[in-house]
């Protein structure tokens, strides 16, 4: 049985619920690949290759987890690198329908992959990644939610410490 999986996302901040469910998928799996969505139909922060820089050094400590970006669908991508299984999370009630969706359309398309759905932690389960870049991009510390390469690049490109940016939110 093939034991490599595929957690896929546009990653545009990674937060630490990312990171949470990442950990809990590498304890599960010898193998796991982050896909990094390049098109992902939404205006995006980051570039594709700052996205994986900053996923990179989110997880750097996870010797069984790769990052690298993907174009195309995500089954196809899983299938270019051998994963049996598509990793997805689930904060809150109000993501089962979107994911549960999209994963019988994947089934439909590769009824060779499975999905698994992780949940992170509690304390992570109301982050998400568009509310991240709201906070920061008024000024507000968002380091409690965020790995510390994403703090600073946040800060970075949202000036945090420009006193003119904070006179004029």
């Amino acid at each position: 049985m093939n034991k490599k999986a595929v957690y896929a996302g546009t990653f545009d901040p990674m937060t630490l619920g990312h990171v949470d469910v990442v950990e809990r998928a590498a304890r599960i799996f010898p193998e796991l690949i982050i896909g990094v969505a390049a098109l992902t139909g939404k205006d995006t922060l980051f570039s594709k290759e700052d996205r994986v820089e900053l996923v990179r050094a989110a997880v750097a400590d996870l010797p069984n987890v790769e990052v690298e970006s993907f174009d195309g669908l995500l089954v196809s991508y899983a299938r270019s690198q051998g994963a049996a299984v598509i990793i997805r999370g689930l904060r809150a009630v109000s993501d089962f329908e979107y994911e549960f969706q999209m994963a019988l359309t994947n089934r439909r398309l590769a009824p060779d992959l499975e999905t698994m759905f992780l949940m992170p932690k509690q304390d992570y389960s109301f982050l998400n990644s568009t509310n991240i870049k709201q906070v920061a991009s008024l000024g507000g510390d968002v380091s409690e939610f965020v790995p510390v390469a994403v703090d600073r690049a946040l800060r970075e490109t949202f000036c945090v410490t420009c006193p003119m940016q904070r006179s004029e939110v």
